[in-house]
């Protein structure tokens, strides 16, 4: 027993078989990109991806050199003012504590000291007459470095029972700062 056969027709590709209709496949239409679904780019290549990598890598070289100048800045500005602060503080201490001839000694500069007596300054800084009740405060706090040279500006005020004493610093030097002017007075 045999099946019948049905004659041939164009179109038909075989026995007893029909053709569907073709579908475009894709990338093959008229307004469609060579790869990918119409109006896409096409993958990156590798090409394409180290070039990315790169930039990105360079990008985030320059970020972190920023970011490193920025730390190394606010620690040599940070260090500086620490160190201006330290130098009131400890002056400040030695001349409410009474120990004004060590304050001299320790951190008035030669060539303040040729302008300023040991004996004027002692009889000045006891002349205001602060105790132990005595307490600094600074307002306002420079520091600045030029040519080398180091220079710290403190003002503020030495608040004791009953009594205010103005202040106002100012230390140089290139690698240990001294001070070259000095200000305390009763405020008034």
């Amino acid at each position: 027993m045999s099946t019948p056969q049905e004659p041939y027709q164009p179109g038909h590709t075989g026995f007893g078989s029909r053709q569907l209709p073709q579908q475009p496949h894709f990338g093959q239409g008229p307004d469609s990109a060579p790869f990918g679904l119409p109006g896409q780019p096409p993958p990156r290549t590798p090409r394409n991806r180290r070039k990315l990598w790169i930039i990105a890598a360079g990008a985030g070289g320059v970020l972190l050199l920023v970011i490193l100048g920025i730390i190394i800045l606010v620690n040599i500005a940070g260090s500086a003012t620490n160190q201006a602060r330290g130098l009131a503080d400890g002056f400040t201490k030695l001349v409410i504590a009474g120990d004004s001839s060590k304050a001299y000694d320790e951190y008035l500069d030669p060539a303040l000291q040729e302008q300023l007596s040991k004996e004027a300054f002692i009889s000045g800084v006891k002349s205001l007459e602060m105790d132990r009740s005595c307490k600094p405060a600074y307002t306002d706090l420079k520091v600045a470095t030029e040519n080398g040279t180091k220079s710290a500006d403190i003002v503020g005020l030495i608040s004791c029972e009953g009594k205010e004493v103005d202040l106002a610093y100012r230390f140089e030097g290139a690698d240990e700062l001294k001070m070259t002017n000095i200000k305390l007075r009763p405020a008034g």
